[in-house]
């Protein structure tokens, strides 16, 4: 017999019987609180969007009906009022005793599933983070001879159900309370409950009041009429303020149909970090959503705050933040075409708006203007650099200059700048970020324009050549001058520049500063790590401390007739070179700082001594 046949002659073995899942309520409760939720305060927020979703699904079978939300805070305690679609018998078993069953998913109420604010039918669940008891009495408009019901439920998971005589609840709706849990009072009290409201829900379409104080307040600001453009703006600032702190330098209209989005951008008066991630506030068919999202803009766009409304976003699963997709990708590069044409416009139009908006946030435009060369092409005439000329901007700079130099570092620029400006030689300062790259990028919208990197070479070729005969009277100063600095990985040349002030100037490239460090490391490592060190030995061009012979300091140092006082002279501008050029001090440049420093100390006071 083979196995098969073996196999299936065994006898079969009875399926086993299916079992429901046990929650443990007080273990949900504590999961919700402590990491679904960032705060208690959501609950008001799942008790206004069942309100708000339970008038939504009346109204799409009776247009007229009533629509209002109405919150009573009393002493640990809160009752919400709504005149939605309310609930049956059958309702209360079927949805508010099934926990993740979605109410919004009753049959009859499938057309209105794209205007509910709940997608996740946590719901009430959500109000026991702040209550003991949850109390509901609910009358159904769809049924309407049927009797109203109340489901009650405690903290432990238990609940009861029963029907109540018709004068308990004569219209149809629902009315929530809530009794608080231990600690939580705090959470049902009016002005608690008010300012969450207000919060929450002023965006929201229906009339919502907490006792006669009024929630809602509709249209939003950016979609009331104003009698003039200047009006607009300080109602805008007004509100700005009010909502995040700050006045803004201007406000951004957001418009996205095909998204559903209406809302505004908020420039900030005053420059941040774009490591600083933005927190804007976006609101959901009118309920305020989160006020955190970080995600909603290009990370180029750090320098605006946005307050939005949209029906298309997704939330995640908590309701507090956006859910990351395809269309939340759609959306923003949506948003920030609506701010680059902002910006497009102030410099077709506005050029003092503009001016004062990159006085600030400069910042964030070069990062825009990296990659979107329309861009870098419009802001050309407006974005200011740091150059031997003064703040240019590149156009202004490549008019004046035949050939764009730059550096790629501060400490570079700091190097050059003085000689090179006196030599008639303009260099943008590209060590700031994105500087160098948009440099780089001018001839892609600027065509014929020359750039070039300005390195040591470049700046010793622009200085003036010694007559030979004056260098060659000079070979003894010289060749002693080389023979110091020689260790430390720095030749000496002879040139004639201005201003007449510097005596020296100190000047290397990257590739100079690596083959430094790497014989650095090769001095302090072990036998195997030098030997992998000099092996990788360069023919890397070296530091040069360039003498100018136009200074009277030079030439009484070449003067002197004693080697070890030329030695301490020559390390004496070195050293001052050096710091001049705001260069890290290599543990050997501060020795020998330290050494000229105290050697010529000795020789003015022997001098003085002698006389």
């Amino acid at each position: 017999m083979d196995s098969q046949t073996s196999q299936s002659s065994q006898p079969s073995l009875p399926s086993p019987s299916p079992r429901t899942f046990q929650v443990d309520l007080r273990g949900l409760v504590d999961l919700l609180s402590h990491h679904l939720y960032s705060s208690p305060k959501v609950y008001l927020r799942e008790l206004l969007q069942n309100a708000v979703d339970a008038i939504t699904a009346r109204r799409a079978v009776e247009p007229d009906a009533p629509a209002l939300v109405r919150l009573f805070a009393e002493p640990g305690a809160l009752r919400v009022e709504d005149s939605g679609v309310g609930l049956t018998e059958a309702d209360v078993h079927d949805l508010l005793a099934t926990i993740g069953r979605s109410s919004k998913r009753a049959e009859g109420l499938q057309e209105a599933r794209s205007d509910f604010l709940g997608q996740f039918g946590i719901g009430l669940l959500a109000c026991f983070v702040v209550a003991e008891r949850i109390r509901v009495v609910s009358r159904s408009a769809r049924t309407p001879d049927a009797a109203p019901v109340e489901w009650t439920a405690a903290d432990d998971g238990s609940y009861t159900v029963r029907t109540l005589p018709d004068d308990a609840r004569p219209e149809p709706g629902t009315t929530v309370h809530l009794v608080a849990r231990a600690g939580a009072a705090e959470w049902l009290a009016e002005d608690r409950v008010l300012a969450l409201a207000r919060d929450f829900g002023s965006l929201l379409p229906y009339g919502v009041r907490v006792g006669e104080e009024a929630v809602t307040d509709l249209p939003a600001p950016w979609d009331r009429p104003y009698p003039s453009p200047a009006a607009r703006r300080v109602a805008l600032g007004r509100h700005c303020h009010d909502l995040f702190g700050f006045t803004p330098l201007d406000a951004i209209e957001l418009d996205v149909p095909l998204a559903g989005i209406r809302g505004v951008a908020y420039v900030l008066p005053s420059a941040v970090s774009p490591a600083q991630r933005a927190g804007h506030r976006v609101h959901l068919k009118g309920m305020l959503l989160t006020e955190r999202a970080e995600q909603l803009l290009p990370d180029w766009a750090f320098f605006v705050r946005c307050v939005l409304d949209t029906d298309s976003l997704r939330p995640t699963a908590s309701r507090e933040a956006l859910y990351e997709d395809e269309t939340l990708a759609a959306v923003r590069e949506a948003l920030g075409e609506r701010i680059r044409s902002w910006l497009t416009g102030l410099a077709a139009g506005d050029p003092e708006r503009l001016a004062a908006f990159l006085a600030v946030h400069h910042l964030g435009v070069k990062s825009l203007a990296r990659h979107d060369r329309e861009m870098l092409r419009t802001m050309l005439p407006w974005l200011p650099f740091e150059t031997t000329d003064g703040r240019l901007s590149l156009e202004e700079f490549a008019r004046r200059h035949p050939v764009v130099h730059f550096t790629r570092t501060v400490e570079e620029y700091r190097q050059v700048a003085p000689i090179a400006s006196a030599q008639g030689v303009g260099v943008i300062n590209g060590g700031y970020t994105y500087d160098s790259e948009l440099v780089e990028a001018l001839p892609s919208v600027r065509p014929g324009t020359v750039v070039a990197e300005l390195d040591a070479d470049t700046v010793t070729a622009h200085l003036d050549a010694v007559d030979p005969a004056v260098e060659l009277a000079l070979a003894g100063f010289l060749a002693a001058a080389r023979a110091k600095l020689d260790p430390l990985g720095c030749d000496v040349v002879l040139r004639a520049f201005h201003p007449l002030s510097v005596p020296a100037l100190h000047l290397d490239d990257r590739a100079a500063r690596h083959e430094q460090a790497r014989a650095q490391a090769e001095e302090e490592a072990d036998d195997l790590w030098a030997g992998i060190l000099g092996s990788l030995r360069g023919e890397a061009p070296r530091a040069r401390l360039v003498l100018n012979h136009l200074s009277p300091l030079i030439r009484r140092i070449g003067s002197l007739g004693e080697p070890e006082l030329i030695g301490t002279a020559v390390e004496s501008l070195y050293g001052q070179a050096l710091l001049m050029a705001q260069r890290p001090l290599r543990p050997a440049d501060s020795a020998l700082l330290n050494r000229a420093f105290i050697g010529l100390l000795e020789w003015a006071t022997n001098g003085e001594g002698d006389r």
